[in-house]
């Protein structure tokens, strides 16, 4: 099966800083995945023509099954806590999966942010500034692949140092155990880690090794995909330049069962694709 994990920037381009819905359903049938994570989606939001953009994900990837996850509603600047998985009839931000194999089952792990501001030192700044997360959440697809079942996780953590290794081991820590033995699990999104502290911290093994940040000249994997149990890949990862978001997305194709691999190396397919030239902002 082909895994691809996207954080798309609610499908605005950084090189015409520009959201067109054709150009991300374009984007995504180019990724070809046959389940794909995708975060900072949004729906009904003025700035990307109040599109679905979960829907049209589904129907360019030619999808059985999707479904989005609030992590935020309102619109920018105006933003609250969701108080349920769907928000019927307001504008929200959050994270999906895309699907072209039937999704057996759904839920949803809530990770609320702290109470008050946080203290954090961004680069190029002497002294931190206090800032307030956002809520963060996990959506769990159980998937009837067709080498049998596997559960698929799409992420967003945290940006904030320290608090993303606390929510990434907490969340493994609980997908491990709420899985039932034997069944693969496959962890994809924006982990706001750098990959040696992702599989540290985790203690997952990671099927794909490539840099995703920023889009234009990528030096950072922030993205991954993470497995525990008996999953592999089949050959290296790619980052993608679709031409949208600032960040690539990471493709790769796994297969279940039998022994996974060692880290697989890094593509050169992913410095040899389109790179725009716009300055991108920070990792979120």
């Amino acid at each position: 099966m082909r895994l691809a994990t996207f954080n798309i920037l609610h499908g605005r381009s950084t090189v015409d800083d520009r959201v067109d819905v054709d150009r991300f359903a374009d984007a995504v049938r180019s990724l070809d995945a046959d389940v794909l994570a995708l975060q900072e989606v949004d729906r009904d939001q003025p700035r990307s023509h109040r599109a679905d953009l979960t829907a049209v994900a589904a129907e360019a990837a030619g999808a059985a099954d999707h479904r989005f996850v609030a992590t935020l509603v309102g619109e920018p600047g105006v933003w609250s806590a969701p108080t349920g998985e769907h928000q019927p009839g307001q504008a929200a931000y959050g994270i999906a999966i895309v699907s072209r194999y039937p999704v057996l089952g759904w839920r949803t792990v809530i990770m609320p942010p702290p109470r008050t501001r946080i203290p954090v030192r961004f680069p190029g700044s002497r002294l931190p500034t206090l800032v307030r997360d956002e809520p963060r959440a996990a959506l769990v697809a159980t998937v009837q692949a067709p080498a049998g079942r596997a559960t698929v996780v799409c992420a967003h953590l945290t940006f904030v140092p320290g608090r993303n290794l606390t929510q990434l081991v907490r969340l493994t820590r609980s997908l491990a155990a709420d899985t039932p033995h034997g069944e693969p699990v496959m962890l994809l999104g924006d982990l706001n880690v750098d990959a040696p502290q992702a599989a540290r911290a985790s203690g997952w093994h990671p099927l794909a090794t490539a840099h995703t940040f920023p889009v234009e000249s990528p030096a950072r994997q922030l993205d991954h995909v993470l497995a525990h149990g008996p999953v592999r890949a089949t050959g290296p990862a790619h980052a993608v330049d679709t031409g949208l978001s600032d960040h690539r997305a990471l493709v790769v194709q796994v297969a279940l069962g039998g022994e996974h691999h060692a880290s697989p190396t890094r593509s050169h397919a992913a410095d040899e694709d389109r790179a725009p030239a716009a300055p991108s902002r920070d990792a979120e």
